[in-house]
């Protein structure tokens, strides 16, 4: 274990499903391993006011099937600045934390690496419904979120065939379609607007609608990523105004990121907490955990945060080609 012996958890940014199943895992993995496992409430904020208490098994029971954080997260504006890092710093010597857990995204990951960098011990978990971190194929909470789009999509349809309406559904993913554009294959979709491409409303959108028409289709259903510029009710309005089809638009909103997380969630967030885990109990840290190639891995922070991720083209192309 080398001079870790005590490790706290943390959760930041977004919640995402699946966080308490990482928690859970992080808890009795350190536990199991001989660790002291405290956690911290509502993120880099708690840290810094030392909104801390040690954690048991029993603390963690009965949460696995729970969407959310029982830690809670919360916004830290001052943990951005040198004086929040070194209060955060100071913190940590109070309560004897010798390494820090953080699950969250890009942004929480940019924050242990701050830590890192003040020679704190610390390993991130991906924990984002928006599967936008480069170094990872897979954030828990991704299915969840997925699922719970698709749940919305079923239901939708009913009413956009009873009233032969196209349904515009803006989903979330920040400034990344991974979201949309898996919908929009599941969902059937005639349209799908991502961030990635550059948008030509009357050739991506108003052309297979009236396509779809002139082939006798009753409904219509065009998935909007939200990082996109003119967004579901815009475009559902220049629908109606191009096309005489009566366009509605809906916006998903945060019931995306709640609920129970699916069992690849529940699954993923295991196996990601005890890796994390694992790898303190191997003398290393400063690394990320992430899913490469199939198999749970851990990579240097430093150099993760520094890779590209680009959407899938064959995705793209699917989605256009099963529109017909």
């Amino acid at each position: 274990m080398g001079n870790v012996k005590t490790i706290a958890v943390l959760t930041s940014g977004g919640d995402a499903p699946g966080m308490n199943a990482a928690i859970r895992a992080v808890v009795r993995a350190g536990i199991h391993y001989g660790f002291k496992v405290l956690g911290i409430r509502k993120g880099f904020e708690g840290l810094i006011h030392g909104d801390i208490q040690e954690m048991t098994a029993r603390t963690v029971g009965d949460i696995i099937h729970r969407g959310g954080t029982i830690l809670q997260t919360a916004r830290s504006p001052l943990f951005k600045t040198e004086e929040g890092l070194h209060k955060a710093m100071s913190m940590a010597k109070v309560f004897g934390i010798d390494a820090i857990v953080v699950i969250g995204g890009d942004g929480s990951f940019r924050g242990a690496l701050d830590l890192c960098r003040l020679g704190m011990n610390v390993i991130g978990i991906p924990g984002t419904i928006d599967n936008d971190i480069a170094c990872t194929d897979y954030t828990i909470g991704y299915d969840t979120a997925m699922n719970t789009v698709q749940d919305a999509i079923d239901k939708i349809r009913d009413t956009a065939y009873s009233h032969e309406r196209c349904s515009v559904l803006e989903v979330m993913g920040r400034h990344a379609g991974y979201i949309a554009v898996n919908v929009s294959i599941s969902g059937g979709a005639e349209a799908v607007v991502l961030p990635e491409r550059t948008l030509d409303i009357d050739v991506d959108v108003i052309k297979p609608i009236i396509e779809g028409r002139n082939r006798g289709k009753k409904h219509y259903l065009v998935i909007v990523a939200e990082g996109v510029e003119g967004k579901a009710i815009e475009i559902a309005k220049e629908i109606t105004d191009k096309t005489g089809i009566e366009a509605r638009a809906t916006i998903l909103g945060h019931i995306q990121r709640g609920g129970s997380p699916t069992v690849h969630d529940r699954v993923m967030a295991s196996m990601m907490g005890a890796k994390a885990v694992e790898t303190l109990r191997d003398g290393n840290s400063n690394r990320i955990i992430a899913f490469k190639d199939n198999q749970v891995v851990d990579l240097d922070i430093e150099e993760a945060l520094k890779m590209q991720k680009t959407l899938p083209e064959e995705l793209i192309e699917l989605s256009k080609m099963l529109s017909l």
